[in-house]
Formats: structure tokens, sequence, C-alpha cells
């Protein structure tokens, strides 16, 4: 059994929504599955294996104001973090080209930075094109969790 903290960095509520849709699959394979839009510190993700972020994307490409003190402590403090392994669910809106899944997209490299290992490839969810989130990461999640 592994343990698993889903991050979830939310402004609109459409991160939970996916995090509330595939805490159940991954609880249903047998893992331990905890959900927070509150870690804020390196000590709240040790006590987890593997780390899914699913991060929406707000202002400028902008990571969300609840799980920015942690990205920016992960930034600064750039904590060993190799033993741990991590998935990355980014929501966005691909009319804003340039930041599209920007929030996603800066937690993912911040992890990466701290020596966490990403399983399987970042999934970039459309709102223009998607707007129901959570379908779309039902399917990634199927994979995934089999990396896990």
């Amino acid at each position: 059994m592994t343990t698993i903290l889903i991050l979830v960095g939310t402004e609109s509520g459409n991160a939970q929504m996916v995090a509330d849709a595939l805490k159940p699959v991954l609880d249903a394979a047998g893992h331990a599955v905890d959900v927070t839009d509150k870690a804020a510190t390196t000590a709240d993700l040790m006590a987890h294996d593997v780390l899914l972020v699913i991060c929406a994307t707000h202002g400028s490409g902008d990571i969300p104001t609840n799980i920015l003190p942690l990205a920016e402590t992960l930034g600064r403090e750039r904590p060993d973090l190799s033993g741990h392994r991590y998935g990355v669910i980014a929501l966005g809106d691909m009319t804003y080209q340039d930041t599209f899944c920007g929030g996603g997209k800066k937690v993912d490299r911040v992890l990466e930075l701290c020596g966490a290992r990403r399983l399987g490839d970042r999934l970039e969810v459309d709102a223009s094109s998607q707007p129901l989130p959570d379908e779309e990461a039902l399917g990634w999640v199927e994979g995934w969790k089999v990396l896990v």
C-alpha cells in the first residue's frame, strides 16, 4: 500500500472537484489517500510516499494562493524530496496561451528541483475545450495509478 497525498491548488473549486473524483479511484486501488488544500511546509509532505498535485492556474499563470506558501518554501529551501514520487494535473485555459497551465507547471518544476521524481506525463486540462476537468482526469489516473 502506498500513501498518497493529493495537494489541491484551487481558486474556484475545479481542482478540488478533480481531487474529490480521484480519491475514491486511488482508494479502490489499495492506496491510503489524503487530500489537502492547506499543505504549507515540507513536513506536510513527508508522511506520504507519493504526491499528486492538482493545480489550477490564475492571474498571469500563477499558483493558487492556498498552496503558494508551500511552493515558495520548496523553491527557497530546496528540501531533499528525492525519496518522493509525484504526479501533476494542471488546469488552465488555452485562451491564455502564454500562461496555459502555469500554476501546475511551476509546482512541477519546484518538485523536480527538490529531487522528486515525476511518474508519467503531466496532464494539462484545457478549460476552453473541457469544461469538466474531472472527466479527463479520471481517464488519466487509470494509467497513472499503475505507475505508483
